[in-house]
Order: C-alpha cells, then sequence, then structure tokens
C-alpha cells in the first residue's frame, strides 16, 4: 500500500478549523484514487499537515513601500458570467501509475486534485488581480494570441478569451486539462480556447510565436516549485519581439518578528516530549520553513527587499541568487524568525496593478515564509541584523529550494554571528 500526501498547511489561529485534501493510492495491480475530506480540530493547527508538493492557502500583505496596490472588489469592464464545471467521474484516474514516477511526475500529479485549484480560485486577491488586469487592459488582448502557461482549470484563459483574444492557448500537465477541456466548452470558448495537455518544454504550439504570456507561476516564498523557468522556456521560444508577459515583475521581501509562544510549540516542543529527549527532530524541523500566516504586530524590523526580477529580460540563472539585507529593529525587543514574503506586479497595465502577500497585506494562500533563527535574539530600538540570503535551486531536485541565511547582531544586549540552511521541499 501507498500512501501520498500533498504539501499542505493549516493556519496558526485558535480554534480554526479547515478540510484538509489528501489522496491515498493504492498500488497493486492497480492504482486508485480517492479524494477525501479530512478535518482537523483543536487550537493551533498551524501544524504541517502534508509535506509534499502542492500549494496551500495563505494570507498576503502590502509592500513596506507607499504603493497601493489594485485589487479591487469594483465591477469589472466586462460583466461577469459564471464558470460552468463538472464532477470527476468516479473512475476517472487523477494520476499515474506509481511505479517509476520522479518528483516532476508527482508535482503535476498533485495539480490534478481539484482541492487545490478550488483553493487558489477562492484566493480572491489572486484571482481577482488577474481579472482586473485583463478586463481593465483588453487592449492587451484584443485579437491577440495569448499562451497561459499552466492554466489548471482555465480561469485565466477564460477571462483572455472573454476580453477579446484572437486565440488562447492553455497549456497545462496534469490530469486538470481533460477538466479545463470541459469547462472550456461547457462556456462556449472552445473556438478561442485550445487546451494542450503536457510539458511547455515537450509541446508544440499550433502558432510559431505568441503575443502574450499569461501564467500565476508563483509558489511559495516566490520561487518554490521552480515554475518560473518554463514560463521564461516560454517566453524564449514562442513570444513575439515586444511581446508582453503577465505579470512581469517580482520581489522578494525580509522581515524580523518576535514569535515565542510559536517557536516553543512548533520547535522547541521536541526538546522535551512526554518526559522523552526528541531534540534530534528539533534540528531538522528548524532547516524546514514554515509556511504560515504572521500577525503585523509580531513585526519588529523593518522590510528589507531582497531581489526584483523582471519576468521579460531575466534568464532563468537570476533565479538563484545572494542579497545582503540590513533590519533595523523598530522597538526593543527578541526576535525569534526571520519572515520572507513577496510582491508581483503587472507593470505595462494603463493602472499600475499588483498585490503583496506580505503580513501587512489581505490575506493569499501564500501566507509568509518563516524562518525560525536557532538562537533567540535581543535587539534594542535602533540596532540592525546585518547578513545576507543565498537562495538556489536543489540539486537533486530543481522544485525545490536551499536557502542559507548569514546574520550577525552586534548589540546592547545580544552579540551574535551565525549561519543557517534551510530546505524547503
Amino acid at each position: 500500500m501507498c500512501l501520498k500526501y500533498m504539501f499542505r498547511y493549516a493556519s496558526r489561529n485558535d480554534g480554526d478549523d479547515r478540510s484538509v485534501p489528501f489522496v491515498m493510492g493504492i498500488s497493486s495491480n492497480q492504482y486508485q484514487t480517492f479524494y477525501c475530506l479530512m478535518t482537523i480540530f483543536g487550537p493551533k493547527i498551524g501544524d504541517l499537515i502534508d509535506f509534499h508538493d502542492a500549494q496551500t492557502s495563505t494570507m498576503n500583505e502590502a509592500r513596506p513601500t507607499k504603493i497601493k496596490f489594485d485589487y479591487g472588489d469594483d465591477d469589472e469592464a466586462i460583466e461577469e458570467t459564471a464558470t460552468g464545471s463538472s464532477n470527476l467521474d468516479e473512475d476517472s484516474s487523477m494520476c499515474e501509475p506509481v511505479d517509476d514516477k520522479t518528483s516532476a511526475d508527482y508535482y503535476f500529479d498533485s495539480y490534478s486534485h481539484f482541492g487545490i485549484h478550488e483553493e487558489m480560485l477562492k484566493d480572491v486577491v489572486r484571482t481577482k488581480t488577474y481579472q482586473n488586469v485583463i478586463y481593465r487592459n483588453t487592449f492587451l488582448f484584443k485579437d491577440k494570441i495569448v499562451l497561459d502557461v499552466g492554466a489548471g482549470t482555465g480561469i485565466l484563459s477564460l477571462f483572455c478569451a472573454k476580453a477579446g483574444a484572437k486565440h488562447v492557448y492553455a497549456v497545462e500537465c496534469s490530469q486538470m486539462a481533460d477538466m479545463a477541456k470541459e469547462i472550456v466548452e461547457a462556456n462556449g470558448y472552445s473556438n478561442v480556447i485550445t487546451v494542450l495537455k503536457g510539458k511547455i518544454e515537450e509541446i508544440d504550439l499550433p502558432v510559431p510565436q505568441v503575443d502574450v504570456i499569461i501564467s500565476e507561476w508563483m509558489g511559495y516564498f516566490l520561487l518554490y516549485e521552480n515554475m518560473l523557468n518554463t514560463v521564461l522556456y516560454a517566453r524564449d521560444k514562442w513570444l513575439v519581439n515586444n511581446g508582453i508577459v503577465l505579470p512581469d515583475s517580482a520581489s522578494l521581501y525580509l522581515t524580523a518578528i518576535e514569535d515565542a509562544e510559536y517557536k516553543d510549540d512548533k520547535i522547541d516542543f521536541w526538546n522535551n516530549v512526554y518526559g522523552f529527549d526528541m531534540s534530534c527532530i528539533r534540528k531538522q524541523s528548524i532547516m524546514e520553513p514554515l509556511v504560515d500566516t504572521v500577525d503585523q504586530n509580531q513585526i519588529v524590523t523593518n522590510c528589507q527587499l531582497l531581489k526584483t526580477m523582471d519576468i521579460s529580460k531575466m534568464t532563468s540563472g537570476d533565479a538563484s541568487f545572494t542579497a545582503p539585507f540590513k533590519l533595523v529593529a523598530e522597538r526593543d525587543d527578541y526576535i525569534h524568525a526571520l519572515v520572507a514574503y513577496f510582491d508581483v506586479a503587472f507593470t505595462v497595465c494603463h493602472k499600475f496593478t499588483g498585490f503583496s502577500t506580505g503580513p501587512r497585506s489581505r490575506n493569499t494562500h501564500w501566507k509568509q515564509t518563516v524562518l525560525y533563527l536557532e538562537e533567540v535574539l535581543t535587539i534594542c530600538e535602533g540596532e540592525s541584523i546585518t547578513g545576507s540570503m543565498t537562495v538556489a535551486q536543489n540539486k537533486k531536485n530543481p522544485r525545490d529550494v536551499d536557502i542559507t541565511l548569514k546574520y550577525s547582531l552586534n548589540g546592547q544586549r545580544c552579540v551574535i554571528s551565525r549561519t543557517q540552511h534551510y530546505k524547503m521541499r
């Protein structure tokens, strides 16, 4: 028997409960897939529920600059219609046979399950921003050939078709491509949208070039899952000169927080488990970044820009980098973790549009990425933590991210210099 879990987290909010999808594969001569709902109750359900290759609900927040992002809920320029949906047949196989699967296979397989897509579609900040970008800037799409990379249910393709695109090619590698075809047909766009099932790197488009590439490629910590390289591959292969990529800008930020209670619950818990020393697990757990929501009141320092990427011009190698940082304390406090989050922007629109996943902004399914420190830092107002963060693809699985954090504090109450390594799996 084979049991496979999706990478999933829940909120740390007390008293919360959450329905959590999981997949059980029974592999003997057959591999059957079941989609179940398992409700987790109790305080502090911020526990890591499933740790594999899928996305989860998360909290999104404003960037530290004064720019106000536009993801408003007011009426769009084009009247919205309901999107059709269909239930999966009981005998539909949503996964490939379990034998000989690679990590990439599991990645695409995880996106075959509708629970992930439901979560992303219900992320209003995410989906509404894309909708507004398309509906309020129809001049970008009218009579244009559009490529939707990682189309999922085809929601972005439907937006583009409704905005007047000449044709949309929706590429989706997971079994969800079959559902996307049905959705396109149910909504009367079969003559405008062509769903292509396969990997961008392996498919042949029916056209030599496209005018627009649109994709929701961002993962946790911006770069987890490494879908950005797929977008860059499509850009270099099919985008016309002066074509556009949406979104076209992404930025990664860092800040520091006080988080004594939750660190004790998640990390230091392993030091004494019902009277037994399990600190060997603590050493491993602190290396795993936690994807969770952060209360803005926990923020102790300023927010530092680490990296901005121009998706229209960057190369795949630019996603691996080392960036310096300086975080200045805004009050006397303790620091237990550094927190990373990202912003994305659509700069080619009539009006600057984008969203943030930071602690001071509206919730998104990306939440924030929490990097717990080995030692508690005692910091006074005006003192600074300086250092650098190195981000790189994992050599064995390029969809994973390796993070090296070097930091030092030379303060009145705390002097420390340390290097920590994290593995986002």
